[in-house]
């Protein structure tokens, strides 16, 4: 399904990106079946020696997907070093796992290697930068000087302390082109007015954790960044309220920009409408793109590699956590979201199937990142796998 409505039909304001002014993309679950008919079920590959029971996936036609990694707790966010290795943020084993991989072509392994890094606080996301390692953990943003080629790690340096604790505990961390360090911390609650500035906003730092400043705000818990290649844009993914309805207010997939302010804990996306008497929403920024409410997105990336069809190229995949508090819940999935000169212009599931017609799950994905190979490895936070996802014609 999916039903692109411009801004016009749905009373949203047009948001001004880079000089252009961009209609927000709305992505309603209702009409996911719209595109059901792209997908085709695809067994999923296991290695045997994995141990683990058939499942399938419904991915568009010529992809296939297999298990390269289990075992893992709660893996959440990733990304790959210049070596060709991924990284893993496991934040159940507290851990950084390491995958050794020549251009990302990793070997399927049951079992973890050992840790890079252990011991942390429910770590959640890596990044890479000017030759360190940055962990985002739930408390505090540290650093480690890092080889890619020989795998050597050196002592944690903490560049950000005293993170406010407790409520939504993700921490991602994430560079931009002027090497800006960019934090996102949840709020303390589903609906409050917070009394730390740090909270339900994406901070701003220099990557010695010097600079501080709040970049933007009124995001309840933007759980993951991501640059947008060549317009160095940063976007992120906002898990909304709860607790307003099934389909109230949508779930953001959002350009993020100095000074914004998108309006949690009064005033509700898209149209910016006050969710409580006497709030002033006249200046809350409408998202670039508002999906299903409740859908829980989590990981984001765009497509830079080689290995996809050409019309794959810069789009932009979105892992879909799946809701807790919804009826029917929405279910997991990784959406592609579809851009034309910069600007979002469509949507589609890309990947489906974690959730069967009575609402049980057997996996959740959680994170997602293009290896240099150019397929896309997922991480499943649930089933603590890691699957890969590569074009075969």
């Amino acid at each position: 399904m999916l039903l692109a409505l411009l801004v016009a039909l749905l009373g949203v304001s047009p948001l001004t990106v880079a000089a252009q002014d961009a209609p927000a993309l709305v992505v309603n679950d209702a009409g996911t079946a719209a595109n059901a008919d792209d997908l085709v079920q695809t067994s999923l590959f296991v290695p045997a020696d994995f141990g683990l029971p058939p499942h399938g996936l419904n991915a568009p036609g010529g992809f296939s997907v297999s298990v390269v990694g289990a075992g893992l707790k709660a893996p959440r966010f990733m990304a790959f070093d210049d070596g060709g290795n991924l990284l893993v943020a496991a934040a159940g084993n507290g851990a950084i796992f390491r995958y050794p991989g020549a251009d990302g072509a990793i070997d399927p392994t049951p079992v973890p290697p050992a840790p890079l890094l252990s011991g942390l606080e429910a770590p959640s996301n890596v990044a890479l930068w000017g030759g360190y390692l940055y962990v985002g953990e739930t408390s505090a943003i540290s650093r480690y000087a890092y080889d890619p080629f020989a795998g050597t790690i050196g002592g944690r340096e903490v560049v950000v302390p005293d993170l406010p604790h407790g409520g939504h505990s993700t921490r991602t961390v994430a560079f931009g082109p002027d090497g800006s360090m960019y934090v996102s911390v949840g709020s303390s609650c589903n609906i409050c007015d917070e009394a730390d500035e740090r909270r339900a906003a994406v901070l701003r730092f220099a990557p010695d954790g010097g600079g501080y400043g709040r970049f933007a705000w009124g995001l309840r818990n933007a759980v993951g960044l991501a640059v947008q290649p060549g317009a160095g844009l940063l976007f992120a993914t906002v898990n909304e309220r709860d607790n307003q309805g099934n389909e109230i207010p949508p779930d953001l997939v959002t350009i993020v920009q100095q000074g914004q302010n998108f309006g949690w804990p009064g005033c509700q996306p898209p149209s910016a409408r006050p969710q409580e008497p006497g709030r002033d929403c006249s200046g809350v920024t409408p998202p670039t793109i508002a999906i299903q409410a409740h859908s829980a997105p989590l990981g984001l990336a765009f497509y830079t590699g080689q290995a996809f069809p050409p019309d794959y190229a810069n789009d932009l995949f979105v892992v879909q956590h799946g809701s807790w508090n919804r009826d029917p819940p929405a279910a997991p999935k990784l959406l592609r979201i579809h851009f034309d000169t910069d600007q979002p212009v469509v949507a589609r599931d890309f990947l489906t199937g974690w959730q069967g017609a009575d609402g049980n799950r057997w996996g959740r994905p959680a994170g997602v990142v293009v290896a240099p190979d150019g397929s896309l490895i997922v991480s499943d936070d649930q089933a603590g796998l890691l699957y890969r996802v590569a074009f075969v014609g």
